[in-house]
């Protein structure tokens, strides 16, 4: 079975404040050129998306200098369902190692909040759930590879500062945010395949993300 776990882009996509809104404009058409094409307008973060650590740190990896090895792996899926501006805490991480085993070094984790379910509301951007610090400091403790997340950023909402992003970044851990579906997969660990456009120097990329 294939999974999609991505937001399609379109006009209509809610976006992080301050960015623009997707834009498709219409370039060629069958009538005057033979065949239809359009320019895209739309920011690197844009829906379903991977940050890379150039994001957040100066001399951190750039989207076109991630190893497809990287993209392509076993993921442990926690689903910790979480209300506006509350955190995933450290505890909660302890405790699903309790029950389902330690989180070994490289693993990708995907956390499933819940959120997803607030994306036409006002509120979905300025009051996601995300990691705690001590949480974030956790996994980067563990050499994680890769932190996913069915919300719009890996910080809180109401986290200006972008903490939890500087710690994964500056460990050299990716980011995915903005997944969907997560609520179908009914088991634990799951092969999670993530591919962002290779641009040249870029802070992230639209991905198109599946569970296999």
């Amino acid at each position: 079975m294939v999974l999609d776990l991505t937001l399609t882009i379109s006009q209509n996509l809610p976006t992080f404040p301050g960015s623009p809104t997707p834009q498709f404009i219409p370039w060629n058409t069958i009538k005057k050129d033979g065949y239809n094409s359009e320019l895209l307008f739309l920011s690197s973060h844009s829906g379903t998306h991977i940050d890379s650590p150039y994001h957040f740190v100066d001399n951190g990896k750039k989207i076109h200098e991630i190893s497809v090895n990287r993209l392509s792996s076993s993921a442990i899926l926690v689903k910790i369902p979480k209300k506006a501006n509350q955190s995933i805490t450290k505890n909660n991480i302890v405790s699903f190692e309790k029950k389902h085993g330690i989180i070994p070094k490289n693993a990708t984790i995907i956390f499933a909040t819940g959120w997803q379910k607030h994306l036409q509301k006002k509120y979905y951007f300025k009051q996601n759930p995300g990691l705690s610090i001590t949480a974030a400091n956790y996994l980067a403790s563990k050499k994680i590879n890769l932190v996913g997340i069915d919300s719009p950023s890996i910080d809180l909402g109401s986290e200006n500062k972008f903490s939890v992003h500087h710690i994964l970044s500056k460990n050299n851990i990716l980011i995915v945010e903005n997944l969907v579906n997560l609520e179908k997969i009914s088991r634990n660990y799951f092969n999670f395949i993530v591919l962002p456009l290779k641009l040249k120097d870029a802070t992230g990329s639209p991905v198109r993300a599946i569970a296999l």
